[in-house]
């Protein structure tokens, strides 16, 4: 029997658990930086080149962030406009009947908007900032051994997924309270408002997680890709050589695409599936269950971090399962607890265990993805290492048809897996709108040991960092260096593997999120003002315009920040060869020469953040303009497409780059087909290079592309009627659109497009 009746789940009782989790986590946020700060520093240049990687980061962040206030104001202000001009509250399903609300909840959703905005951002900046300053300690722990040195990048990279968690889930949680509360009435009507406007904390969440993704993309390949062009092929010069002006760009980059955008991504996950699981709710045992199901994964994670260490003589197969021991101990907690939460909230009923089946379904997909995703891109397998085989026998061209073909390839097993877990939970949870709450809540469970799960990933920038820091600093012994590459080659393993994680839960989160939507929209038809789900039929005209129209956008998108990457990195090369012609000695390794490694920085910067903002308004502009000028049925469309296009584009750029990434590591590491340096070397070089912008730039936006369309449509989920009803306010959306399209492409492809060239390299 549960503890509570159906009429005792008040608001206090919802959000008990995620408040205390959401503290606990803040609490581990802290340990772990009073962990970092006591681990020393070292001496000499390792903290001046340090120190630059950290400013870097820092002019990078705020230069984003002003960029992005304006914008913020104006989406802020467009959500309460377009909320409160609507005539009545939107209807909801209580208890097998409609029932209105009578708030509109413009000014509720705008506040949730700028705190999801807010805290995705703060998240941002507090897990980049520490990673920045673990990175120097890694190096200066691996003098001591492995195990010490893993211990705190590890440490580094668990901020980033703590303060993901905390921050994401206490800022839900508290306007939950505040909002089901305002009325007194702790009524279910009034919970299911709380959740409304929590779509927009959601798509405040994920803005600021598009911009932050896509900008850090762009400066983070810009700079890894001119640097490898003229260091290593160009000048045939190690990477991370000091010679090399773009060494702490490419440093810095790892850090604001690997830290800040990874945890801004997984950020707007993490929300983005609870508040679907929510919204697709019909009782308040329901409502409760994603938000207990997060608190207590938490507590989960606290514990499979602590589980994490390893042996000074390991292997690379003893450090990744050292990083797998946390992960999994995590998921094997959840279990534990999602059995106490369903005894708890679900009163002795059965159906509260089906749901339990759906949670254990999501978190053996994640894992299933994350192992998929591993085999396509660790050198340990036959598939890289097939790239590395094609690079001996044709050069850098069959590198590169070799890659395509794994990264195509790679996208059949995650399928599988998703398509199985979407059917088994609908299943299982027991079909109807029961086995739709069934697929939400598996994407709460794939993502609620995200904790541990994100700080795995966010580990790898930090041990990159430190192996580049160590490469940059005179007299570190060789043992640091080889420390610090095992621990850099590990990471390369993980981010694959996040990647993976990262775009199979945003999959499920965004089907979730659509079927909320399908459920909000108040689409009208034979006198049922609620009939999207079955208006939409594959042979309606404006479904099927939808759904290819939304297949396309994912190809778009991809094809701007590629261009973006190629045009920053072009930039980047002019000035590396600009310093090693024009600066005496620097290429020879005179002594006392130096090059200028902040003209890179200061050049990535103003790059990356001018090229977001052509493919952030596609993504912003176009589910709102088609939702209105056509109708709900077309925008229903254009997410299904959307989302099934884009799940398989990021698949296949994020794998085809992880993997074109190993097999240069592979010559690197284990010392075959001749080694650094070799012909062999050179072609896996140049195949890695195109797989830069695949792995770190377009393929994990492309997740935030899908997840944000659908979180923009459910928050404005009530303006949408039937085909054609609000044509006029669609076509003055739409013209804005194609005015900022049109200014974009002026100002950032057009007049400043070569204004990051230095003047003597300008046609």
């Amino acid at each position: 029997m549960g503890v509570f009746t159906e009429s005792e789940i008040n608001p206090k009782v919802v959000a008990s658990v995620p408040f205390f989790g959401g503290v606990l986590a803040l609490v581990m946020v802290a340990v772990l930086m009073m962990r970092v700060k006591k681990a020393p520093n070292g001496d000499g240049a390792q903290i001046f080149i340090a120190k630059q990687i950290s400013e870097g980061a820092e002019s990078f962040l705020k230069t984003e962030y002003a960029y992005l206030l304006p914008f913020v104001a104006c989406v802020a202000a467009f959500i309460v406009g377009i909320l409160e001009s609507q005539d009545r509250g939107p209807l909801y399903m209580i208890n097998g009947a409609y029932i209105q609300s009578s708030k509109k909840g413009g000014w509720q959703t705008m506040i949730c908007f700028l705190c999801g905005a807010a805290l995705s951002a703060t998240a941002g900046w507090a897990g980049m900032k520490v990673a920045t300053q673990t990175n120097v300690k890694t190096m200066e722990a691996a003098r001591l051994g492995l195990n010490p040195a893993l211990q705190i990048a590890f440490a580094g990279g668990a901020v980033m997924g703590f303060s993901v968690v905390a921050f994401g889930l206490l800022g839900m949680t508290v306007l939950f309270y505040i909002f089901a509360t305002a009325q007194n009435n702790n009524s279910l009507l009034d919970m299911r408002d709380a959740i409304r406007y929590l779509s927009g904390f959601g798509f405040g969440a994920s803005a600021i997680a598009l911009f932050a993704r896509v900008a850090g993309g762009i400066y983070t390949k810009a700079a890894d890709v001119g640097a490898d062009l003229v260091g290593k092929v160009e000048a045939n010069i190690p990477e991370d050589d000091p010679r090399n002006p773009a060494t702490v760009a490419d440093n810095v980059g790892d850090n604001v695409g690997d830290v800040a955008g990874m945890g801004a991504d997984l950020f707007e996950s993490f929300c983005g599936s609870i508040i679907a699981c929510a919204a697709l709710s019909s009782n308040t045992r329901e409502l409760a269950l994603p938000f207990w199901i997060a608190g207590f994964g938490i507590l989960a994670a606290c514990i499979g971090f602590w589980t994490v260490s390893t042996k000074d003589d390991a292997s690379q197969s003893d450090l990744l399962h050292a990083l797998h021991r946390g992960v999994y101990s995590a998921s094997i907690l959840v279990i534990v607890f999602s059995v106490a939460c369903v005894e708890i909230l679900f009163d002795g009923n059965k159906q509260g265990y089906r749901y339990f089946g759906c949670i254990i379904l999501g978190l053996v997909a994640g894992i299933l993805i994350g192992e998929a995703t591993e085999f396509c891109t660790s050198y340990a397998y036959g598939p890289t290492k097939s790239i590395t085989h094609a690079g001996s026998a044709g050069g850098a061209a069959t590198v590169i048809i070799q890659g395509l073909g794994i990264g195509m390839i790679s996208v059949f097993p995650p399928t599988v897996i998703i398509c199985a877990t979407v059917i088994a939970c609908f299943n299982v949870a027991g079909a109807g709108s029961s086995g739709l709450y069934g697929i939400a809540i598996a994407a709460v469970g794939m993502l609620s040991t995200l904790g541990v799960t994100l700080a795995t990933d966010a580990y790898g920038p930090v041990a990159d960092n430190a192996g580049g820091i160590a490469e940059m600093s005179p007299d570190v012994p060789e043992e640091v260096r080889e420390r610090t590459d095992k621990l850099d080659a590990l990471g390369n393993t993980t981010a694959a593997t996040g990647k993976g994680f990262a775009i199979g839960s945003a999959v499920l989160t965004a089907l979730s999120l659509m079927n909320a939507y399908v459920q909000d929209v108040p689409y009208s038809m034979g006198g049922n003002d609620r009939a999207l789900a079955a208006a939409m039929t594959l042979t309606d005209p404006y479904v099927l315009s939808g759904i290819v129209f939304g297949a396309m956008l994912p190809f778009l998108f991809a094809a701007l920040t590629m261009l973006s990457v190629r045009k920053a990195a072009g930039a980047i090369i002019v000035e590396v060869q600009r310093q090693f012609r024009d600066i005496p000695g620097l290429l020879e390794g005179k002594e006392g020469v130096v090059c200028d490694h902040m003209a890179c920085v200061t050049m990535c910067t103003k790059a990356s953040v001018d090229e977001m903002i052509l493919p952030g308004v596609i993504a912003v502009f176009t589910p709102i303009a088609v939702g209105l000028l056509i109708g709900a049925k077309c925008l229903g469309g254009l997410l299904a497409g959307a989302i099934s296009s884009g799940f398989m584009l990021a698949v296949m750029m994020s794998n085809a780059g992880g993997a074109w990434d190993n097999s240069k590591k592979y010559i690197e590491n284990e010392k075959v087909y001749g080694g650094k340096k070799s012909d062999t070397h050179k072609a896996c070089v140049v195949g890695d290079t195109v797989g830069d912008p695949f792995k770190d730039t377009s393929g994990p936006a492309l997740n935030i592309l899908i997840k944000l369309m659908t979180i923009f449509s459910l928050t404005m989920a009530p303006v949408f009627r039937s085909d054609w009803t609000t044509w006029w306010y669609g076509v003055f959306v739409l013209c804005a659109e194609i005015f900022a399209v049109m200014v974009a492409y002026y100002y950032v492809w057009v007049r400043n497009g070569e204004k990051c060239i230095p003047p003597e390299h300008q046609k």
